[in-house]
């Protein structure tokens, strides 16, 4: 009995193991068995049919160029999208900085949001003392004991935004007769840990904010709403 045997190691497969040892220290092998390099028949990966192993290698090659062809095509198209994201937030910064007053940057925020980012959902909740009595919800007021909020405390919390699904009566509370029709939501916080409220935005895809996607420009835009809301 070997010592791979006593180890519980199957024969044939300590063999294996031991010719592609050996193959992988001697890559000159087949340069001396040219002629056993030119029998080598490997099985198809398509098919049922054989191929040469220079064939073999020259597949594997073509599956790795394809692999990499589709990596890049990926990475450009995150790059355009990004370009894409980068243009309407730009937009979006220097429509507030040319609005004259803190009401006029309220309308530009909800305008853009609209015209540039295609949220046709949004509330901007913002945390006072006299809440509005109209039905609006772009801007609402909330007074900062309002029950409803405590719903949202594990948002303010982390002060970072928040992709995906929410629970139904947070749905309820921010859209209203529309909840019914948002299939995924983002939550971000506005001042330090929602001091100032949040900005919530519904789509009618379930998918289109998901916890895996980047939240960085929603935390930049934050940061452009909490000085505006914060204007006199």
């Amino acid at each position: 009995m070997t010592t791979r045997e006593a180890r519980g190691l199957p024969a044939a497969d300590a063999e294996e193991e031991s010719v592609a040892r050996y193959l992988q220290h001697n890559p000159e092998f087949f340069e001396r068995h040219q002629a056993l390099l030119a029998r080598l028949r490997l099985p198809h990966s398509r098919g049922g049919s054989t191929i040469s192993l220079v064939e073999r290698q020259i597949e594997v090659m073509r599956e790795r160029h394809a692999a990499l062809e589709a990596k890049l095509a990926e990475l450009v198209r995150v790059a355009r999208d990004n370009d894409a994201i980068a243009e309407r937030f730009h937009r979006f910064a220097r429509r507030l900085l040319r609005a004259p007053s803190r009401q006029a940057a309220l309308d530009e925020i909800e305008g853009s949001l609209r015209d540039d980012f295609d949220a046709f959902h949004s509330v901007l909740l913002l945390v006072g003392t006299a809440p509005q009595e109209s039905s609006q919800r772009f801007p609402r007021s909330i007074a900062p004991d309002d029950p409803n909020l405590k719903s949202f405390e594990s948002l303010f919390a982390s002060a970072k935004p928040r992709c995906g699904q929410v629970r139904d009566s947070q749905r309820e509370f921010l859209f209203g007769t529309d909840a019914n029709d948002i299939g995924s939501v983002a939550l971000v916080p506005l001042g330090e840990k929602g001091s100032m409220g949040l900005l919530a935005l519904g789509s009618t895809e379930r998918d289109r904010f998901h916890p895996g996607m980047s939240t960085e420009f929603l935390g930049r835009m934050a940061d452009l709403i909490a000085d505006a809301v914060a204007r006199r």
